[in-house]
């Protein structure tokens, strides 16, 4: 008896483990899609300001002020 016990207990360890597992990998593909589209909405503010500077120009290419 004593060893079929422990083998229920193993069998039932084994499917709290298989449940962690997959909780575990359905954050983890959340998390990858919210990276991912972070990655995106980055990348087009970077071009948006890159072409935001480009309109307004940098403030190197201005020439100084008259009384330097």
């Amino acid at each position: 008896m004593e060893l079929e016990e422990r083998i229920a207990d193993l069998e039932s360890r084994l499917a709290f483990q298989d449940d962690t597992l997959q909780a575990l990998n359905d954050v983890l593909v959340a998390q990858q899609r919210l990276v991912d589209r972070l990655q995106l909405q980055l990348a087009a503010l970077a071009k948006r300001q890159e072409d935001l500077s480009g309109q307004i120009g940098q403030p190197d290419d201005e020439a100084p002020p008259p009384h330097y």
